[in-house]
């Protein structure tokens, strides 16, 4: 069983008994989060599509931490004007437990 569910304006596959990364949330780990925007659901055969939300779906995941992504390097040059510069940026999102998926 499977739901695919909004968070962060981003669309993820949230598996029952699986993890995901999702964007930064503001819960402290070991905290039990109610992702309610849930756009499908589905279970073997049986798909229910919302439109564009399934009304009483939920997913509950629990809050394992949080987690930097990669590296991003970003390098500006202008040539013939000494003018270089390099930064660098990480990420952070927030790692969740998949525990259960409630149809509405």
């Amino acid at each position: 069983m499977y739901a695919v569910v909004e968070s962060g304006g981003r669309q993820y596959k949230a598996i029952e008994g699986k993890s995901i990364t999702v964007e930064k949330l503001p819960h402290d780990d070991g905290d039990v989060v109610e992702l309610d925007r849930v756009l499908l659901i589905s279970d073997g055969d049986n798909v229910k599509v919302g439109q564009p939300l399934i009304a009483g779906a939920k997913v509950k995941a629990t809050v394992l931490g949080l987690e930097k992504g990669p590296k991003i390097r970003i390098f500006k040059m202008r040539p013939r004007k000494r003018y270089r510069l390099r930064k660098g940026h990480r990420q952070t999102y927030t790692r969740l437990h998949i525990d259960e998926i409630v149809a509405g």
